[in-house]
């Protein structure tokens, strides 16, 4: 068995000394992850600006357009096609551009026009659901004065007095034998100038303006001036209960419109030559009524009108009161 050789035996060549690498490891965190989590930090705060970027976008989009934006990711070629709300170019099925959300900030998209319509006529309606209350009070005591009155009280049958949508309506009805005017003529009987000026005093008070309109029964006018009919016998008798109101007491401004009717709109519908027929009717309009009376109401689109499946507007008239279910 050899042995290993001395040290002097060795040769200059196996007398180099050997080197030796030494690796160290640095302990801690960044020993470990080096710079990921600077990269995965960065991730996070790039989801979060998505996330509340994503989140302004909502808040100011209206809801229509986010229906519309829901339904081009449902059926986009559809909706490309179709155009719309939400849809972008509809001339195309590549959608481009965008709108401009700095000048729609703070404004209210077309799609929210229909709500604010409905309020404006919610309290519209509100407004003359008021009007009529305070008027059923005017009502009220108006039919207590006839009833106390001694002078009134015999004419209560022939004082009419009831509330329609155009404002309160008292009726001053001829009876058989107990006429408010001369027969022909547009003279009043002097118990009709007194009911006049207890009118006059009852709604001297009242803010609404006040329309008179005169009505004759079917009967053709026989007799006095070449041409003069019916037509300018009832406009006579309500010209002549605009002056007796004036003269009880009542502001001649409170007078909004005096009227002749003839027989177009009679009392007894079944008997058109029926004394009830010949009366003077006064109504204290509504502000609604009475806008449309001078033709001050709201203004119709007539395109809209026309447009499929629109539905014609209705005016209020105060000119052809309202007939009660009683048959007037």
């Amino acid at each position: 068995m050899s042995k290993a050789p001395k040290a002097s035996e060795m040769s200059k060549d196996d007398k180099k000394p050997q080197i030796i690498i030494k690796r160290i490891k640095k302990g801690g965190h960044g020993g470990h992850h080096g710079g990921a989590w600077k990269i995965a930090y960065a991730d996070f705060v790039t989801a979060m600006m998505a996330f509340f970027l994503l989140m302004w976008l909502l808040g100011s989009t209206t809801k229509g357009e986010l229906q519309g934006i829901a339904d081009y990711f449902n059926t986009p070629l559809k909706v490309a096609l179709a155009g719309g709300s939400g849809s972008g170019d509809s001339s195309s099925i590549v959608m481009g551009g965008g709108k401009d959300l700095t000048r729609t900030f703070g404004q209210k998209s077309q799609t929210d026009l229909p709500d604010r319509k409905r309020n404006i006529n919610l309290q519209a309606a509100q407004a003359q659901r008021r009007e009529l209350v305070k008027l059923e009070e005017v009502k009220a005591r108006m039919q207590e004065t006839i009833e106390s009155n001694a002078g009134l009280s015999p004419f209560k049958d022939q004082i009419q007095l009831d509330v329609t949508t155009d404002g309160l309506r008292i009726q001053i009805i001829d009876a058989q034998n107990r006429p408010m005017f001369d027969s022909g003529s547009a003279r009043l009987k002097d118990y009709t100038r007194d009911i006049l000026h207890e009118i006059a005093l009852g709604l001297n008070n009242v803010e609404y303006r006040i329309t008179l309109s005169g009505h004759t029964d079917a009967q053709l006018y026989a007799g006095g001036v070449r041409g003069y009919s019916n037509w300018e016998l009832s406009a006579d008798r309500a010209n002549a209960s605009r002056r007796q109101l004036i003269a009880g007491g009542i502001q001649e401004k409170k007078i909004l419109r005096v009227v002749g009717l003839a027989d177009s709109v009679p009392y007894d519908r079944t008997d058109l030559s029926a004394p009830s027929n010949r009366r003077i009717s006064i109504i204290v309009m509504t502000n609604k009524a009475a806008e449309a009376a001078i033709g001050e109401g709201p203004k119709i689109d007539i395109r809209a009108v026309h447009q499929p499946g629109a539905a014609l507007p209705t005016a209020v008239s105060s000119a052809n009161p309202t007939i009660r279910a009683t048959g007037q």
